[in-house]
């Protein structure tokens, strides 16, 4: 099995070192699709000898397909710049690139969470199963902008890793509100495009739910205080994106 490793990237000289130090032995090429990053991001690239593929930023799904349309083979491990690979995931993942491509597989693996400095165990954060080892002609990046999500075939059996795919999120709160009123700017236009209904009911009670779920149901009390704002934080987004989504479709009527 040959392996694509496919990282999107906008301004990440943060993070983006630890994530090719964590491919570089897995992955028989590296694309990196840039935004035009004004940091060091294209200079760091330039160390660890990837394709450097600058182009305009058309969203998170287009970005992603963009990037797993230009690579030289069929299985695409695809990463967030702000993830890495732990040593066990590296591990199994070399275990099946001696096993013949199936485009009938993919693999999906537990995203582990660093926030503020402390790896969360639960609020509805881990286990954050993803698939991000696939062939590519059995799916595409899909979902709603800026949730991205590979949508597979249903021919398609998708197998579990071991190992986490370690993703070091936000490094202050700040940094996570900022997000926060970023995404939900994106996915509330997202969700107007697609027709959501019944706004005003989820802007009222989605928060509410959400809250309970994570930090109740999901034990994110077991994170202690980072665990609080977690939640907190999940369930002000979700009244944020509604209201936004809310205050777009009054605009239409006008």
């Amino acid at each position: 099995m040959r392996l694509s490793a496919v990282i999107i990237t906008l301004n990440e000289e943060q993070n983006i070192a630890r994530c090719l130090n964590s491919v570089k032995n897995v992955a028989d090429e590296i694309i990196v699709v840039d935004s035009f990053s004004e940091d060091n991001t294209k200079s760091i690239c330039e160390k660890y000898h990837v394709r450097f593929i600058e182009n305009e930023f058309p969203g998170h799904i287009e970005q992603k397909n963009f990037g797993m349309e230009k690579a030289s083979y069929d299985t695409i491990l695809s990463l967030d710049a702000d993830e890495a690979l732990s040593d066990t995931l590296k591990k199994n993942i070399q275990g099946i690139k001696n096993i013949e491509t199936n485009p009938a597989v993919a693999y999906s693996m537990n995203r582990k969470t660093n926030y503020c400095g402390q790896w969360i165990n639960h609020s509805g954060w881990y286990p954050d199963r993803k698939v991000r080892l696939w062939h590519r002609h059995s799916g595409r990046w899909g979902g709603i902008n800026p949730h991205d999500k590979v949508v597979l075939g249903e021919e398609v059996k998708v197998m579990q890793l071991n190992g986490d795919l370690l993703h070091y999120s936000y490094y202050t709160i700040d940094e996570h509100i900022a997000q926060i009123n970023k995404f939900t700017s994106i996915s509330a236009k997202a969700m107007k495009d697609k027709h959501i209904s019944i706004v005003f009911v989820k802007m009222l009670f989605s928060p509410f739910v959400r809250f309970f779920r994570d930090y109740i149901f999901k034990g994110g009390f077991r994170d202690g205080l980072m665990g609080f704002i977690i939640c907190k934080n999940s369930a002000y987004s979700r009244f944020l994106r509604y209201a936004k989504l809310y205050q777009l479709l009054l605009k239409d009527k006008k």
